[in-house]
């Protein structure tokens, strides 16, 4: 039966308006995305295939362009759609980061950090800049790696700190095992990387790693 015929009570949309998107599930909230069903399918009967097929939301989500339109009901215009939402969403995380010190909030920032490295197949080492006020003022990617390792050369750090004039900033990479626990390699670098910017009046505020869960704040466990 077509979600036009079901009950209002029962129709994603209408219950989003009502009671909020938290309050739906990854079904409802896909089908809302997809709009429409297929042929002996609603949308919601869709996205349940679709979230059995892919596994999870998540897996959905990251999916690669060509593994995405193999499946029933998606194709480039969906695929299009859908990283327009998510880089939407990223934006939007880099504008309220923007808008404060990052000391003022923290989860924002490991917010937009997850963001811009969890999707990501390999290790990817980055920075963000900040002013003497610890506003953002940019993010770089700068190194990229295997699947678990990323080679990290201080000097371009250090350069990449000058070039923005930056006065501190934090530095991040991800796992992507999923595992956020921090190497003994990743300790040593982060001590390596300290010393460096110390000797241009940079300071190393955090070294976050981003796992499948919630990112990790070197500082906050006192190895910065």
């Amino acid at each position: 039966m077509s979600i036009r015929n079901w009950p209002a009570a029962e129709r994603p949309r209408e219950r989003l308006l009502e009671l909020g998107a938290a309050s739906l599930s990854d079904a409802e909230l896909l089908a809302i995305f997809l709009r429409t069903g297929v042929s002996g399918k609603s949308a919601v009967d869709l996205a349940r295939h679709l979230l059995e097929q892919f596994g999870s939301l998540r897996a959905l989500l990251e999916a690669r362009q060509a593994l995405f339109i193999q499946h029933l009901g998606l194709g480039p215009a969906k695929f299009a759609q859908l990283q327009a939402v998510l880089e939407m969403g990223r934006r939007h995380l880099a504008e309220h980061v923007r808008n404060e010190s990052v000391l003022e909030s923290p989860v924002a920032v490991r917010d937009y950090l997850k963001a811009l490295l969890r999707h990501q197949p390999h290790e990817i080492f980055g920075c963000l800049f900040l002013d003497s006020r610890h506003r953002v003022l940019g993010f770089e990617a700068l190194f990229q790696g295997t699947i678990d390792n990323a080679t990290v050369y201080p000097r371009q750090v250090v350069k990449r700190a000058l070039d923005y004039n930056a006065a501190a900033l934090i530095l991040c990479h991800n796992h992507p095992s999923g595992n956020a626990e921090p190497s003994i390699a990743d300790r040593k670098l982060t001590k390596v990387l300290q010393k460096a910017l110390d000797l241009v009046d940079v300071r190393v505020l955090d070294h976050i790693i981003v796992g499948d869960g919630d990112p990790l704040s070197m500082a906050e466990y006192g190895w910065i």
